[in-house]
């Protein structure tokens, strides 16, 4: 099995994921509609534009030698169907946003494909080995080897990491009527010098009218620097930025086996409390990530520092890449307010939330440093060429579905 098949089986295994109920508080009705934005910036490795594919390119910005995209989803929900039996919905953005007059939401079509694709019915081989916790020294208990073999034969191990976080997308087709989304068929994608703050409007032929003002903009890119310690750990280091709520590192990386094949394979993460995938690859709200600061699942927002254990280096000689993730702000807005009595009925037309987050990456292997946290500042072209699948595969890893 590849490097890239084995790490797709790796993620399917130890990533839980939900899709959450929607929940309203007694007298609240759910809304007809429902409208979600996602806003990114992502910087380093995971920001060089040479390596993006064509499903890139929707959402991302055009490359540049600065490092530094712009990321941007749409998600509109409604349990309306459309008049005139056409589901046609566009967003309209302030000028600065440089999207032209408005983007185009559209359906997906019955007929795309699987997120994941299939995997190869080739017998497994290798293992995998999971650290968590930052410290130069893994504690006793680590790691969780995950043997190949044995979970194709049905033998999981004890004390499987997993995830308790939701991935909470919002609207989607399961639990909408109708449902749409953008990046989709416009051909355009967000700019690096997209901004956001300013008046927007939804206008569909599906749901109400929506119409909300941002205050807040994309957050600044991250900087993150990495120092080998005499322990043979390594530290991560970044300065703050504006509208952190908290902060999540992770690591996935590798060693060669005998002739070349693949070998063992090793994930890390920050988590004190060893969850990894789920909701923690999406955007978290401000008070989700004060109760996984409490947790110990995520850091701090004063946080400006984690040390990567020893025993992670030492297991993945080879191959190395990070990412480091500042969870931010959240706007949300209602339609009607709130009644001022609290015993009234609330018959909500439209609810609407704008999310952020900012992500930087970095990478290294054998006499090759890039991204982020080597300080390097890569032309698009220069080195970010992984190959298609790989690409996919790591992009999935470290920043909740991003190629490089």
């Amino acid at each position: 099995m590849s490097f890239v098949t084995k790490t797709r089986v790796a993620l399917l295994t130890v990533a839980a994921i939900a899709i959450p109920a929607v929940v309203f508080a007694a007298g609240e009705a759910a809304p007809v509609a429902r409208y979600d934005m996602r806003a990114g910036t992502v910087s380093g490795f995971g920001a060089m534009g040479g390596g993006m594919g064509r499903g890139m390119g929707m959402m991302f910005g055009g490359g540049g030698g600065n490092n530094v995209q712009h990321e941007l989803y749409l998600r509109l929900g409604s349990a309306q169907a459309p008049t005139g039996g056409k589901a046609k919905a566009d967003h309209f953005m302030p000028p600065a946003a440089n999207l032209g007059k408005s983007v185009a939401l559209t359906a997906p079509a019955k007929s795309e494909p699987a997120t994941e694709p299939e995997l190869l019915p080739e017998k497994p081989k290798g293992r995998l080995l999971i650290f968590w916790g930052c410290g130069e020294h893994a504690p006793k208990g680590q790691p969780v080897v995950i043997d190949f073999a044995k979970v194709a034969a049905g033998q999981m191990p004890a004390g499987m990491p997993g995830s308790a976080v939701i991935r909470d997308w919002g609207p989607n087709a399961g639990n909408s009527k109708t449902f749409a989304r953008w990046p989709s068929e416009d051909h355009k994608f967000v700019k690096p010098d997209s901004s956001l703050v300013g008046a927007h409007r939804v206008v569909s032929t599906y749901a109400p009218e929506i119409d909300f003002t941002l205050a807040k903009d994309f957050m600044a890119p991250l900087s993150a620097r990495t120092a080998a310690l005499p322990s043979g750990a390594s530290r991560v280091s970044w300065t703050g930025v504006s509208g952190a709520t908290a902060w999540l590192a992770f690591l996935t990386g590798g060693k060669m086996g005998p002739d070349g094949k693949s070998g063992d394979m090793v994930m890390w993460t920050s988590s004190a409390d060893r969850q990894f995938g789920g909701g923690l690859a999406d955007w978290i709200s401000p008070d989700q990530a004060a109760s996984l600061v409490k947790t110990g699942t995520l850091m701090a927002p004063a946080t400006t520092s984690c040390v990567v254990p020893a025993e992670v280096t030492a297991a993945s000689p080879d191959f190395r890449m990070g990412t480091l993730t500042a969870f931010g702000p959240q706007e949300s807005f209602a339609y009607p307010p709130r009644p001022a009595d609290p015993k009234a009925p609330w018959h909500l037309e439209w609810t609407a939330r704008i999310r952020h987050r900012s992500t930087t990456s970095w990478m290294q292997a054998q006499g090759m440093d890039m991204g982020s946290a080597m300080g390097a500042q890569q032309p698009a072209n220069s080195g970010c060429k992984p190959k298609r699948g790989l690409g996919g595969m790591l992009g999935g890893v470290l920043s909740g579905g991003q190629g490089c």
